[in-house]
Protein backbone atom coordinates (compact mmCIF):
# COMPACT_ATOMS: atom_id res chain seq x y z
CA UNK A 1 0.00 0.00 0.00
CA UNK A 2 0.93 3.70 -0.71
CA UNK A 3 1.86 6.63 1.63
CA UNK A 4 -0.17 9.60 0.29
CA UNK A 5 -0.05 13.12 0.42
CA UNK A 6 -3.66 14.96 -0.69
CA UNK A 7 -3.13 18.30 -1.41
CA UNK A 8 -5.73 21.29 -0.38
CA UNK A 9 -8.49 21.09 -3.06
CA UNK A 10 -8.65 16.43 -3.32
CA UNK A 11 -11.51 15.66 -2.53
CA UNK A 12 -11.83 14.14 0.98
CA UNK A 13 -14.27 11.85 0.25
CA UNK A 14 -11.50 9.70 -2.22
CA UNK A 15 -9.33 10.16 0.74
CA UNK A 16 -11.61 8.12 2.84
CA UNK A 17 -12.03 5.28 0.50
CA UNK A 18 -8.07 4.86 0.26
CA UNK A 19 -8.27 4.30 3.46
CA UNK A 20 -10.48 1.60 3.26
CA UNK A 21 -8.17 0.14 0.51
CA UNK A 22 -5.59 0.12 3.22
CA UNK A 23 -3.46 2.85 1.86
CA UNK A 24 -1.61 5.68 4.69
CA UNK A 25 -3.13 9.35 3.42
CA UNK A 26 -2.19 12.23 5.17
CA UNK A 27 -4.12 15.58 3.82
CA UNK A 28 -2.51 19.03 3.98
CA UNK A 29 -5.84 19.93 6.67
CA UNK A 30 -4.60 16.86 8.93
CA UNK A 31 -0.85 18.55 8.28
CA UNK A 32 -1.05 21.92 10.07
CA UNK A 33 -1.03 23.15 6.57
CA UNK A 34 -4.30 24.06 5.20
CA UNK A 35 -5.32 27.65 4.27
CA UNK A 36 -1.39 28.86 4.19
CA UNK A 37 -1.54 29.05 0.61
CA UNK A 38 1.72 27.08 0.31
CA UNK A 39 3.29 26.85 -3.30
CA UNK A 40 2.80 23.77 -4.94
CA UNK A 41 6.51 23.22 -4.72
CA UNK A 42 6.73 23.57 -0.99
CA UNK A 43 3.78 20.87 -0.86
CA UNK A 44 5.57 18.86 -3.19
CA UNK A 45 8.63 19.15 -0.69
CA UNK A 46 6.75 18.15 2.27
CA UNK A 47 5.72 15.45 0.22
CA UNK A 48 8.99 14.23 -0.86
CA UNK A 49 10.63 14.91 2.60
CA UNK A 50 7.92 12.55 4.31
CA UNK A 51 8.22 10.13 1.54
CA UNK A 52 4.82 10.29 0.32
CA UNK A 53 3.29 10.49 -3.22
CA UNK A 54 1.43 13.75 -3.82
CA UNK A 55 -2.29 13.22 -4.83
CA UNK A 56 -4.10 17.06 -7.14
CA UNK A 57 -6.17 17.37 -9.43
CA UNK A 58 -3.93 20.55 -10.41
CA UNK A 59 -2.42 18.60 -13.62
CA UNK A 60 -0.61 21.42 -14.82
CA UNK A 61 1.35 22.73 -12.09
CA UNK A 62 2.10 19.60 -10.93
CA UNK A 63 3.54 18.26 -14.23
CA UNK A 64 5.95 21.30 -14.55
CA UNK A 65 7.23 20.25 -11.25
CA UNK A 66 7.59 17.02 -12.21
CA UNK A 67 9.86 17.82 -15.30
CA UNK A 68 11.93 20.25 -13.32
CA UNK A 69 12.36 18.71 -9.78
CA UNK A 70 12.36 15.00 -10.62
CA UNK A 71 13.60 13.71 -7.72
CA UNK A 72 10.26 13.46 -5.51
CA UNK A 73 8.61 10.67 -4.20
CA UNK A 74 5.52 10.43 -6.60
CA UNK A 75 3.24 12.46 -8.33
CA UNK A 76 -0.73 11.65 -8.80
CA UNK A 77 -2.55 13.43 -11.15
CA UNK A 78 -6.33 13.46 -11.43
CA UNK A 79 -8.97 14.45 -13.25
CA UNK A 80 -12.36 15.74 -11.48
CA UNK A 81 -14.43 12.85 -10.81
CA UNK A 82 -17.28 13.03 -8.03
CA UNK A 83 -17.93 9.27 -7.95
CA UNK A 84 -15.69 9.20 -5.33
CA UNK A 85 -15.06 5.47 -4.73
CA UNK A 86 -14.96 4.81 -8.54
CA UNK A 87 -11.73 7.36 -8.01
CA UNK A 88 -10.27 5.75 -5.22
CA UNK A 89 -10.76 2.41 -6.87
CA UNK A 90 -8.78 3.90 -10.23
CA UNK A 91 -5.84 5.93 -8.34
CA UNK A 92 -5.40 2.31 -6.44
CA UNK A 93 -5.54 0.23 -9.42
CA UNK A 94 -3.05 2.51 -11.13
CA UNK A 95 -0.26 2.15 -8.68
CA UNK A 96 -0.93 -1.89 -8.46
CA UNK A 97 1.82 -2.70 -11.03
CA UNK A 98 4.11 -0.08 -10.12
CA UNK A 99 6.69 -1.53 -7.74
CA UNK A 100 7.93 2.38 -6.85
CA UNK A 101 6.76 5.19 -7.13
CA UNK A 102 9.96 7.62 -6.86
CA UNK A 103 10.23 9.95 -9.45
CA UNK A 104 6.82 8.79 -11.35
CA UNK A 105 4.17 10.91 -12.56
CA UNK A 106 1.09 8.66 -13.17
CA UNK A 107 -1.73 10.18 -14.81
CA UNK A 108 -5.58 8.69 -13.23
CA UNK A 109 -7.58 9.83 -16.32
CA UNK A 110 -12.03 10.06 -15.24
CA UNK A 111 -13.36 7.30 -17.82
CA UNK A 112 -15.65 8.53 -20.76
CA UNK A 113 -19.36 8.53 -20.08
Amino acid sequence: MAKFYADEQFPYPTVKFLRNLGHDVLTVQEAGNANQEIPDNEVLAFATKNQRVVLTGNRRDYIRLHNSQPDHAGIIICTEDTNFERLAARIDEAISTEEDLMGKLIRVVRPST
